[in-house]
């Protein structure tokens, strides 16, 4: 029951689900590529400076999944586990991460 004065906070993101540390560290880095990509993105970039950053940590970004990837298949970990990798995804806020990569939609005049 709510009561009048209480504080109403966010609700706790699901927990992620159970991940070998070389799928940790392959979401890990596809968000970071994710996250540089999205920041090049000329159709989101303001700045050729902040774009240049971000390409120039897009390598060791691109690095580490490499390794990630490297690892696992090392391991025999020879599958990828899409459905448990895609709730870590969501739970990393990836949806939205992914969407910086886009063309943003036309907005009417």
């Amino acid at each position: 029951m709510d009561r009048p004065n209480a504080r109403h906070e966010p609700p706790e993101p699901p927990p992620l689900p159970a991940l070998t540390r070389a799928e940790e560290e392959f979401i890990d880095a596809y968000l970071g590529v994710l996250d540089q990509v999205g920041r090049i993105n000329p159709a989101r970039s303001t700045h050729t400076y902040g774009a240049l950053r971000a390409a120039q940590a897009l390598v060791s970004r691109a690095t580490a999944l490499r390794k990630a990837l490297t690892l696992m298949h090392q391991r025999g970990e020879s599958e990828v586990h899409t459905e448990t990798l895609t709730r870590a995804l969501r739970v990393l806020d990836g949806e939205q991460r992914a969407a910086k990569v886009a063309v943003p939609p036309v907005t009417p005049p």
